[in-house]
């Protein structure tokens, strides 16, 4: 019964901003890592931000300078900040957790399976041009 859900999706132009969160439960909030992923309709699930306990981060080319990963341990909540955004931004955003001590957060940006861990049900962002 681990639980991730994530809110704060919707709709907006190119150039705009957007934060998404993602509350989980307290067997769900991990110890480790936990990230941010994205897939688009026809497209394989790519990371795009991850962030270990430690505080360490790694992001995505194609978001780096652009978006922001924090977390709030006290209120067991992942957040994701959106600036610049762009059309090909435009994807079903999902937040996860993964209990191996030994991943790293780069390591973490690679996982594209949904057996490694455990994920929530996403959140539809769409950037219009």
């Amino acid at each position: 019964q681990v639980q991730l859900v994530e809110f704060g999706g919707g709709s907006v132009q190119t150039g705009g901003s957007l934060t998404l969160s993602c509350v989980a439960s307290r067997r769900s909030y991990g110890r480790y890592c936990m990230g941010w992923f994205r897939q688009a309709p026809g497209k394989e699930r790519e990371g795009v931000a991850t962030i270990h306990t430690s505080g360490n981060t790694a992001y995505a080319d194609s978001v780096k300078g652009r978006f922001t990963i924090s977390k709030d341990n006290d209120k067991n909540t992942l957040y994701l900040r959106m600036n610049s955004l762009k059309p090909e931004d435009t994807a079903m955003y999902y937040c996860a957790t993964f209990r191996d001590p030994l991943m790293t957060p780069i390591q973490a940006l690679g996982v594209t399976s949904t057996l490694f861990g455990y994920w929530g049900q996403g959140t539809q962002v769409t950037v219009s041009s």
